[in-house]
């Protein structure tokens, strides 16, 4: 099950819920009980491998990874 990341806007303490992924925009409420909470990016939602570009071939450079004159 998905760990999704919140930040408590009164008392400004961050904590983690695990919840479905259906019910991953549903409102939460903070440990001590406060509902004005936002839901935080996490490091692997933005993070990951660009994809390569089309027709590299591996070799960078210009001309599709040869080098040109």
């Amino acid at each position: 099950m998905p760990r999704y990341e919140f930040r408590c806007r009164p008392c400004d303490t961050t904590f983690e819920l695990d919840r479905p992924m259906a019910d991953s925009s549903a409102p939460a409420t903070c440990p001590d009980g406060h509902d004005d909470t936002v839901k935080l990016l996490s490091a692997v939602a933005v993070g990951g491998a660009a994809p390569a570009p089309a027709g590299g071939g591996g070799g960078g450079g210009c001309c599709g990874g040869g080098c040109c004159g």
